[in-house]
């Protein structure tokens, strides 16, 4: 880290500022977390269009909730559940709505991400966005429990115990569900390999 008059605070202390009144200590988070937060809640609800909506709604709870955030607590623990919250609720709704069924939903939401490399054959493109979309495929068909924790720990780089932490459970309890997950996913592509 730089000297004290140019480092770059921690997320912790960006928390105690929004705390102690600064709400610009707000857009240095965002602008820390967004990117993290809107790949996290596309893989839990795959649609383009309610990541947007969700991303921003954890930024409008962190600042409605910051009172409630403890000092000390790490910042990415806290941001995460408030976002795994979100996107479980979400998909809840979205269950209970009889107009539109969640697959067409999740359809509509498109591929976040071009993964197009350039010179590469057309077959081996077509190849590789097929195993892709298996992937994703199989990824969204996990339940909610063991989706959330999956993508938290393989795509989020989160620890067993800040994944416990922000789905209020156990180590154990993440340790057992990340290996139901991988073994679901170990069916699943086996069908289409």
């Amino acid at each position: 880290m730089e000297g004290a008059a140019g480092s770059i605070p921690s997320d912790e202390e960006l928390m105690g500022r929004l705390q102690g009144g600064e709400d610009a200590a707000l857009a240095q988070l965002m602008q820390h977390w967004e990117l993290p937060i809107k790949r996290f809640v596309f893989r839990v609800v795959g649609n383009m269009a309610e990541t947007e909506d969700l991303a921003q709604e954890v930024f409008v709870r962190i600042y409605a909730k910051r009172a409630t955030y403890r000092a000390g607590a790490k910042f990415s623990t806290w941001c995460f559940s408030i976002a795994a919250n979100l996107a479980k609720n979400r998909l809840r709704w979205w269950r209970h709505r009889p107009t539109v069924s969640l697959a067409a939903w999740t359809e509509a939401g498109g591929d976040n991400a071009d993964e197009s490399r350039a010179g590469e054959p057309a077959s081996q493109k077509a190849a590789r966005h097929e195993q892709i979309a298996s992937v994703q495929a199989a990824v969204a068909a996990l339940p909610l429990e063991l989706r959330t924790a999956l993508v938290l720990f393989e795509y989020e780089g989160q620890s067993m115990a800040e994944i416990a932490a922000a789905l209020h459970c156990s180590s154990k309890a993440i340790e057992n569900r990340l290996y139901r997950a991988r073994q679901q996913l170990k069916q699943a592509l086996r069908l289409h390999i």
